[in-house]
């Protein structure tokens, strides 16, 4: 089982690697690839010197399952080509929407794989749709939804590297008293939020929000109605989301937390006390995802409100997406 990892020195490439490590992932051989500014560069893993190879002399015959996770540019381009010798499993957002490609959330909708074969491609879901779709799924099997309404709190990781340290750096400017000017953000990220993330739409939405909104109805339910707010917020990893959700049946905060208490990669840390809940900081480097602040909604009939945290490198984007390969080679392949 040979695999690639394109977009290796990136912040899901690397958090793939430590996935592979965790998880034990079995391989034999592994090539990590990246941009030619990075060819010749060693990354250490498993006590092994790996040389970063480019992209554009790679033979992909050689890998039976490559991970992309270099942008919705390099993947577009990329993608097709190598999945005529490969499996690709890609993290960014080109594919999601194509409908021959599945689009998948292992503990969700794992049996949409079977159709990987239709381009050799599979989709790895928006951050914030899986950590919300995978606390979704159990309550919509049990107890139907109608309408999800969700604010977003994301990361700057989200964005990438280069968001990171602008983070950082105007941190540290704005503790100096000195001057901010933003790079990579609309306005200031430090110690500021703001309430846009990816490009405006026609209607007013972002494309984030709307990715979150056509993803759930791909992955879950195309009949649940979903209103979304995304925001950036200045944390360095994981994201937050409150979440509003109304049933078609009755519900109490009670049936709720016991039903999410059984979800698979769902953990309730739910204590109505200070510090009974879960914030970025402890999710970060976690695999599961946490649901915190259930209570019903006392405006709105048959609704809960509750709060998910998850880190977005893990579940958000590697974990996902080994969790992916897992089932794959399980379930479809040799």
């Amino acid at each position: 089982m040979n695999i690639a990892i394109v977009g290796a020195t990136g912040n899901v490439g690397r958090k793939l690697l430590e996935v592979i490590d965790k998880l034990n992932f079995e391989f034999t051989e592994l090539y990590l690839i990246a941009s030619d500014k990075s060819v010749g560069k060693k990354i250490t893993f498993k006590n092994k010197s790996y040389s970063i190879v480019g992209l554009n002399n790679f033979d992909f015959s050689k890998v039976k399952i490559a991970f992309f996770s270099a942008g919705s540019a390099i993947a577009e381009k990329w993608a097709p080509i190598a999945a005529k010798k490969t499996i690709v499993i890609d993290n960014s957002k080109h594919f999601r929407m194509n409908k021959e490609i599945p689009l998948v959330i292992p503990e969700v909708n794992p049996e949409s794989l079977k159709l990987y074969k239709n381009k050799n491609i599979i989709a790895n879901a928006n951050c914030s749709t899986i950590q919300l779709v995978l606390a979704l799924k159990p309550l919509h099997d049990q107890f139907k939804i109608k309408r999800v309404v969700v604010s977003t709190y994301q990361s700057v990781s989200g964005a990438g590297k280069n968001h990171m340290t602008e983070l950082e750096e105007q941190s540290k400017l704005v503790l100096d008293k000195q001057k901010v000017s933003s790079k990579n953000f609309t306005k200031q990220i430090a110690f500021n939020v703001i309430p846009h993330i990816d490009s405006f739409m026609e209607d007013g939405y972002t494309k984030e929000e709307w990715k979150m909104t056509v993803e759930t109805k791909k992955i879950l339910d195309p009949n649940i109605a979903l209103s979304a707010t995304c925001v950036r917020v200045p944390v360095f990893v994981g994201h937050s989301e409150s979440v509003n959700i109304e049933f078609n049946s009755a519900v109490d905060a009670k049936k709720i937390r016991e039903c999410l208490e059984k979800a698979p990669g769902c953990k309730v840390v739910d204590e109505t006390k200070d510090g009974g809940y879960i914030t970025p900081v402890e999710s970060s480097g976690d695999f599961v995802t946490y649901i915190s602040r259930i209570r019903e909604d006392q405006t709105q009939k048959n609704s809960i409100n509750m709060w998910v945290v998850s880190d977005n490198l893990l579940k958000g984007a590697a974990l996902n997406a080994v969790q992916i390969a897992n089932v794959l080679i399980k379930k479809y392949i040799n």
